[in-house]
């Protein structure tokens, strides 16, 4: 019976979703970005003239980075705007306490919205992914080494905020949910970039700040995860190193579990204070 309300609330989800204006702002700022990134590596040769093959594919992977990042915000602005109306919004309107009064557990309710906001943050990623990869190999022949576990990555790391957002949708209200959440995936990633600058400068002190941030929140180290898997090993050169549209390493299988981890402890903490929620 609970399997069934959830897989029930997350199909609810999904169709609340589709009737929203943040999803045609989404679709929009997506299109105008992957004929942007079209423009700009059709452009490439043209601008740069002369470049060897190895420069191209530098400057294929390095750009392709810089757009995953842009798609990868897009995907940020939109699960952090959706989670928290998708309960928060249900909260203060009263259509959570009509829904509730019947006989279904808080937390199967979540876990259901939760997962039909998991199935949209990662479709979406997944689907402009693909379009930005098949872009970028009919202009200018690049095709990533692992776009699979990249495409992965970019998916877990939505999958991360969004959880997020719902957690902060239980405590305050919908706007102030999603600005909090879009302001820490920002911290994270200028915290993610000095612990790059550190590395570069082999500065042990510096560098903790990334290593640190990216425990405490993973969105960035699954997108630098990401990152490795996109671009070309010729790019892992010591003139790159610190650059914020290169990573050094491949994720662990330890840091991978710690995510996954994270992301089941704060759907927890999520159900935790849903429960107790007064309605």
């Amino acid at each position: 019976m609970t399997v069934q309300i959830v897989l029930a609330m997350a199909a609810l989800t999904l169709r609340e979703v589709a009737r929203r204006r943040v999803l045609r702002s989404l679709a929009a700022l997506t299109v105008i970005l992957l004929s942007l990134s079209a423009w700009g590596f059709s452009r490439i040769d043209a601008e740069f003239g002369g470049l060897t093959s190895g420069e191209a594919r530098i400057a294929s992977a390095m750009v392709l980075n810089l757009v995953m990042f842009g798609l990868s915000l897009i995907a940020a602005l939109g699960t952090a705007f959706l989670a928290g109306p998708t309960l928060a919004g249900e909260i203060e309107s009263g259509i959570a306490l009509a829904v509730l009064a019947r006989p279904l557990r808080r937390f199967a309710v979540l876990l259901g919205k939760w997962l039909g906001l998991v199935v949209f943050g990662s479709g979406f990623v997944i689907l402009a992914g693909i379009a930005q990869l098949v872009i970028v190999r009919v202009t200018v022949g690049y095709w990533p080494p692992q776009p699979v576990a990249g495409l992965a990555l970019l998916a877990a790391q939505t999958t991360a905020l969004l959880t997020l957002g719902l957690l902060l949708s239980t405590a305050i209200s919908p706007m102030a949910s999603g600005i909090v959440a879009v302001g820490l995936f920002g911290a994270t990633w200028i915290a993610g970039v000095v612990g790059g600058v550190g590395d570069a400068l082999d500065n042990e002190s510096v560098a903790r700040v990334g290593t640190v941030s990216g425990m405490v929140i993973p969105t960035d180290g699954l997108w630098r995860g990401a990152m490795y898997a996109l671009q070309d090993p010729i790019v892992l050169s010591p003139e790159l190193i610190g650059s914020p549209l290169v990573s050094q390493a491949p994720l662990t299988a330890t840091y991978l579990a710690w995510a996954a981890l994270w992301v089941a402890l704060v759907l927890g903490l999520a159900g935790i204070a849903f429960q107790r929620r007064d309605l």
